[in-house]
């Protein structure tokens, strides 16, 4: 399991074959991740924030 605090790294050329065919394509999962990662990024910023307001 890949650690929500680092960000994806996006499939290298030749992890994807081009063909359009491939489901759930490599991209597929990489956006998916990519998205959660931004997700929980902006949720720890709102966190710090917070914290820093509070202080």
């Amino acid at each position: 399991m890949s650690d929500p605090h680092v960000k994806p790294i996006a499939p290298a050329d030749d992890d994807c074959c081009g063909g359009g065919a491939c489901n759930p394509c490599v991209w597929d999962g990489y956006y998916a991740k990519l998205q959660s990662w931004r997700i929980e990024e902006a949720k720890r910023r709102e966190q710090a924030e917070a914290e820093i307001k509070s202080e």
